[in-house]
């Protein structure tokens, strides 16, 4: 009984290993799987460095440039400090499939050389065909929340997903903030509230 017992033991043991080393394994294929995407993203949208081009192709301005104080308020998102940028919207874009390779939002920081495109953000409207979060590149989407009022209407609910591809962030990738963008060179008004969070499906 002894005997058995440990052997049992080992087998579980052996298990564990493979199946750890299996996951290790699936989960380096699609953290590479995600670099290349992140990559291939990053080269096709290089020409919206010039934020005209980003016009010529119906990205449109809210001007606002969007800062967080960081401050923790009950009921609303909680975004770690730092800025968002000023965000361009592909309106036509908005409620249409969720496209890897095409984000809604091109985001840029106010610098004295002009706008720098800094990252990007995906957006989906809380519709009732929505039954939960998205999810890209393994990352599930924030929200539901209001617009960012008042450069976006409050009742625009949805969900979001940020990716810094052209600046580094230390709070990561998909964080929806960035402590090194700021907007302190910017012309334009400040949104510091923290967007109201909103029920999710049911």
């Amino acid at each position: 009984m002894t005997r058995t017992a440990r052997l049992g033991r080992c087998g579980v043991l052996v298990l564990t290993g493979l199946f750890g080393a299996w996951l290790g394994t699936a989960t380096a294929q699609a953290e590479d799987a995600n670099k290349a995407d992140l990559e291939a993203l990053k080269k096709s949208l290089a020409k919206y460095e010039d934020y005209q081009a980003a016009i010529r192709d119906l990205y449109l301005s809210t001007e606002g440039c969007v800062y967080y104080s960081g401050e923790k308020i009950p009921g609303t998102m909680d975004y770690p400090k730092g800025a968002m940028g000023v965000h361009f919207v592909n309106v036509p874009s908005v409620g249409k499939k969720l496209d890897l390779m095409k984000p809604n939002v091109l985001i840029y920081e106010p610098t004295k050389k002009g706008l720098k495109l800094v990252a990007v953000e995906w957006l989906v409207p809380l519709t009732p065909d929505v039954k939960a979060a998205p999810t890209l590149f393994g990352q599930k989407f924030m929200g539901p929340m209001e617009g960012h009022y008042p450069l976006i209407p409050k009742e625009f609910v949805h969900y979001d997903l940020h990716a810094w591809l052209f600046s580094d962030n230390p709070n990561g990738m998909f964080s929806p903030t960035n402590p090194k963008v700021k907007c302190n060179k910017a012309e334009f008004p400040m949104l510091e509230k923290p967007t109201k969070m909103m029920p999710g499906p049911m």
